[in-house]
């Protein structure tokens, strides 16, 4: 079998990036100089837009050095991969084109280096995902394996095991566990690997086996051994892993941040806390509901009509909602049932077949046309397209007390749709199945995922078969 050595891996996809950013070189000077597709009035010699370009790759692969994208990959996620890349070269363009205005090398093209910028993020994506999905399909064949030693054969050992066994496109084989107070049975046998020893005996275990990683499952009483076993496993060359005991706690993705100099983990890593990724998701917002009600315009109209001729009453319907950071704001929607009578507090479920809603008021709520209004709410800032469903304060104090972890949904904006909706848990569904999404969500958000679920809604229809 074919051990590569990560350092050598690391070069490879720096050399392959330099490469790829070459070619788009080539392929934009062609496409915009020489094809005959586009109008230009001239262009500089290609010997200087072959300087840049190098000038272009050596920025890119220094930035990509010190932003450590050329990290080992193997447990990481393409789509965090992607948002890398595109921060490593829009980082490199500006960089470029300081460095081209400070020397007064204003003459190159813009059409040129949009095509450049967009051929180079294609190509390096492209063959980054054909490579990634090469190495995995290798991996489920059982080439170029890791080898992991657990120390810990109780619940959390036991559990990892379980889980690691799920994935075997990431390559990983466990050979063992080490432990002090407990072996396998017969049957246990069939199920996990062997415990080859106790936690004594690691230094012994390293030196007879070739073991990549080292994955400490203890018990919270076993903090003490931490440091000898860590200093075993840095003397062999060996990498060290820890699963905390109260890694039930944490959130998927835990964040490690420094605080009064020391270091912590934060129990709730939230994407959308850091400024910029606000900034993002806001300036998204804006754009995609301004189009939104513009392009829906007559559909709102028509609507309008259709309520007032078949209903007495008004044609928005306001209901108080629970928003951002537990703030309540009026939620606008289409009024779909009887107008209700003055003083009276609706705190009901809208349930099949439910007397109170309109001929009409019915089929806006199984076509989510009800909805349209709700843009309004985004371009104030009460609401995201994207994000966890808002709930009446009335049944927020009722599943606050009875679904663990019911409140981290408040953490960010509602949504008109969301990472559960596009799911498929719509109307009358599972509380806590929703609520296990909209964490999935907040813990994992980014614009690619946004526009993920915008598409999933829209490919999956309007049509809501549990909405009443």
């Amino acid at each position: 079998m074919i051990r590569k050595n990560q350092r050598f891996l690391a070069q490879l996809y720096s050399l392959v990036d330099f490469l790829c950013i070459q070619i788009s070189f080539l392929l934009a000077w062609w496409l915009k100089f020489k094809s005959g597709w586009m109008d230009f009035d001239g262009a500089l010699p290609v010997e200087i837009y072959a300087f840049w370009s190098l000038v272009y790759g050596a920025i890119a692969i220094v930035t990509g050095v010190l932003v450590s994208l050329y990290t080992p990959k193997r447990k990481k996620r393409f789509s965090d991969e992607v948002l890398k890349l595109i921060q490593v070269h829009m980082t490199s363009l500006f960089v470029l084109l300081s460095i081209m205005f400070f020397v007064k090398q204003v003459d190159i093209s813009r059409d040129y280096l949009a095509l450049y910028i967009s051929f180079d993020l294609l190509l390096i994506m492209l063959y980054r995902y054909f490579l990634k999905q090469s190495l995995k399909h290798f991996r489920k064949k059982g080439f170029n394996k890791q080898f992991v030693l657990i120390i810990g054969a109780g619940s959390l050992g036991c559990k990892f095991y379980e889980n690691l066994r799920q994935y075997p496109e990431l390559g990983y084989e466990v050979i063992g566990f080490l432990d002090d107070h407990r072996t396998f049975t017969p049957e246990e046998l069939k199920q996990y690997k062997p415990v080859l020893g106790a936690v004594d005996e690691l230094e012994k275990i390293l030196r007879k086996k070739m073991i990549d990683e080292v994955v400490l499952a203890l018990p919270l009483y076993a903090h003490p051994k931490y440091a000898k076993i860590i200093s075993i496993c840095e003397k062999a060359g060996v990498r060290a892993l820890i699963i905390p005991d109260f890694f039930d706690f944490l959130p998927a993705r835990p964040y490690f941040d420094n605080f009064a100099g020391m270091p912590m983990i934060n129990v709730r890593d939230i994407p959308l806390d850091l400024t910029g990724n606000r900034l993002v998701k806001r300036m998204f917002d804006i754009v995609f509901s301004s189009f939104a009600i513009i392009v829906t315009s007559p559909i709102m109209l028509l609507v309008a009509i259709g309520i007032k001729l078949t209903s007495k009453g008004p044609i928005i319907f306001k209901q108080e909602r629970v928003g951002l950071n537990r703030r309540k704001f009026s939620m606008y929607k289409f009024r779909s049932m009887k107008d209700l009578p003055e003083g009276v507090t609706d705190t009901g479920w809208t349930t099949e077949n439910d007397p109170r809603r309109t001929k009409f008021g019915a089929f806006l709520r199984k076509t989510s046309l009800d909805e349209l209004p709700q843009f309004f709410n985004v371009l104030t800032g009460q609401m995201s397209v994207v994000g966890p469903r808002p709930e009446r304060p009335y049944f927020v104090e009722q599943f606050r007390e009875e679904v663990p972890k019911y409140m981290v949904k408040h953490h960010v904006r509602p949504g008109i749709t969301g990472y559960a909706q596009a799911n498929g848990l719509r109307g009358d569904t599972s509380i806590e199945d929703r609520i296990e999404h909209d964490i999935f969500y907040i813990e994992n958000w980014s614009i690619l995922l946004d526009i993920k679920i915008i598409f999933k809604t829209v490919l999956q229809g309007f049509v809501n078969k549990n909405a009443y």
